[in-house]
């Protein structure tokens, strides 16, 4: 019975934003400091644009925090596009969630929606 009461959702839950990789930034300042930090690494990095109004934001979200302890060697960032406005006009965000991915300090693609199957494959496809 127990089987039944779970649910994808339910388990996705489980892996709360707390228990993960996702670093969050809540000032342009502390945001442009770490970039100017991990710019220059080969490492990808995957920023996830949302706000907290947007449900779509709100479903993938432990989905974003999964794939960040499971790509141990990807950077995930969140940015809230109403606290950081100018960081998303930046990379000219337009619609939420946008998920940007940079690798040495430039962008090499973008993701617009919550599509799991899409960001997970174009992560997979980049990291290396």
């Amino acid at each position: 019975m127990g089987g039944f009461m779970s649910s994808p959702t339910a388990e996705a839950a489980a892996a709360s934003p707390e228990s993960s990789r996702v670093q969050a930034f809540h000032s342009s300042s502390e945001w442009k400091n770490h970039f100017n930090t991990i710019k220059d690494k080969s490492s990808l990095i995957v920023i996830d644009f949302s706000a907290t109004w947007c449900g779509p934001c709100r479903m993938i979200e432990p989905i974003f925090a999964e794939m960040s302890n499971k790509f141990n060697d990807v950077v995930f960032i969140k940015i809230d596009v109403d606290e950081l406005a100018d960081v998303a006009k930046e990379y000219d965000v337009q619609a939420m969630p946008t998920f940007v991915l940079l690798k040495n300090g430039k962008q090499i693609d973008k993701v617009l929606g919550a599509k799991k199957a899409e960001l997970l494959r174009k992560i997979e496809s980049h990291k290396g």
